[in-house]
C-alpha cells in the first residue's frame, strides 16, 4: 500500500491550522518549541531532521514521516544520507520501523523530485 505523503502533510496542515483556531495558545507554544528545537546549535538543522525523521519512522506517524521527509528534502539532503538514517531506523526498530522506513524514502524521493 502507497500512501501519498505530499498530500498527507497537506491535509495536516489544513487540519493543524484548524486545531490552531480551537487551541491557539497551544498551538503557538509547540510551534515555538519546533523553532528553538530545530534551529542550529551543537548539532545543525539537517542533522536534527535525521533525528526526527528516524523518530517518526519508530514511533509509525505518517505525519511526522512526511513533514520531516519534506524538511530533508528543502534542506539538501540525499538519498544515500537519508538511507543511512533509516537503516538506523530499521536496525533499532526492528520490523515495524523497517515498514515505515520504505515509506519514509518514498516521502523523501516525493518531495525531492518536486525541487
Amino acid at each position: 500500500m502507497s500512501k501519498n505523503y505530499t498530500e498527507i502533510t497537506s491535509d495536516l496542515i489544513s487540519q493543524m491550522k484548524q486545531l490552531g483556531g480551537e487551541v491557539p495558545e497551544v498551538m503557538t507554544a509547540f510551534q515555538n518549541l519546533a523553532k528553538e528545537a530545530t534551529k542550529d546549535g551543537a548539532l545543525d538543522k539537517k542533522t536534527k531532521e535525521y533525528i526526527a525523521l528516524a523518530i517518526g519512522v519508530a514511533k509509525h506517524c505518517d505525519g511526522c514521516v512526511g513533514f520531516h521527509a519534506k524538511a530533508l528534502a528543502n534542506l539538501g539532503a540525499s538519498r544515500d544520507e537519508v538511507s543511512e538514517v533509516l537503516g538506523m531506523s530499521i536496525y533499532m526498530g526492528g520490523g515495524p520501523s523497517l515498514m515505515y522506513a520504505a515509506e519514509a524514502l518514498a516521502a523523501f524521493d516525493a518531495f525531492k523530485a518536486k525541487l
